[in-house]
């Protein structure tokens, strides 16, 4: 539902002439991806970005600090929900960024965690969030979890709860090094690594786990595909704690801090 927003964002960029040069003359294209998550669960299903509300938002686009957790598209993200099935409760989750400075280099990235998945510190093998205990007190652990599962032989034990594209992490990464498409695909096929440390399982057949690179291309760099690729990665690994560290609790979806404080 939340692609309907695309169209706002190119009104923006073609009322500045900002876009793909098509070759008729005051004519440009802009070329804006678009990428939604399912939400439509908590809250008010009829509440949703709009192509209106998309050019207000390109309107008030600063270089200010971009607010993280329950906000824009992370407002009805939410975590752990592979054994919901099973009575065990999904968390919230949320937006989050994260920045890396090079000298002149500068990575970014933003990534929208909704995901069917644990969410783990992958420096301490901790889980922070994600399918919760029926008695509230610690994690289930869904790898170690499905392991016992999958001991059993009655089929519907082995439901889990994996519809498709109902869980989407989305991860938009930004570099001002120069680079072509190719490379930049390769950077962003890096970058999605990043997210596969921190959560567990990721990418699975429900999943529409989706990951952007974009460049600038205002500083020529020495640093290359990989060395980019791997940093991007590590940056893409902090938004995605940082993301889960930032959501508030929402009827039924306790946050990180909040659960973690009770147990």
């Amino acid at each position: 539902m939340g692609l309907g927003a695309v169209p706002g964002a190119v009104r923006y960029l073609e009322e500045r002439k900002t876009g793909f040069d098509w070759g008729v003359p005051n004519v440009r294209v802009p070329i804006v991806v678009g990428a939604v998550i399912d939400d439509l669960g908590l809250g008010d299903a009829r509440i949703r970005p709009d192509a209106e509300a998309a050019y207000r938002a390109c309107q008030s686009a600063s270089s200010g600090p971009v607010e993280e957790g329950n906000v824009g598209a992370g407002a009805g993200a939410t975590v752990g929900k592979m054994l919901r099935n099973h009575g065990f409760g999904g968390m919230k989750s949320g937006l989050g960024t994260a920045s890396l400075r090079l000298g002149d280099v500068v990575i970014g990235a933003l990534v929208v965690v909704n995901a069917v998945g644990d969410i783990v510190d992958w420096r301490t093998g901790e889980i922070l969030a994600g399918a919760r205990r029926p008695d509230g007190k610690g994690f289930a652990n869904i790898v170690e979890t499905l392991k016992t599962l999958g001991q059993d032989q009655h089929a519907s034990l082995h439901r889990v709860q994996d519809s498709a594209l109902h869980s989407t992490t989305l991860v938009v990464v930004a570099t001002n090094a120069k680079f072509n498409k190719t490379a930049m695909t390769k950077i962003a096929m890096m970058a999605s690594t990043g997210a596969a440390r921190t959560i567990n399982p990721y990418h699975t057949n429900g999943d529409g786990d989706s990951t952007f690179a974009l460049s600038t291309g205002k500083v020529v760099s020495a640093l290359g595909i990989s060395v980019i690729g791997t940093l991007a990665a590590d940056v893409v690994s902090n938004c995605v704690l940082r993301a889960v560290k930032a959501a508030r609790s929402i009827e039924g979806w306790p946050c990180c801090g909040d659960y973690r404080a009770r147990g």
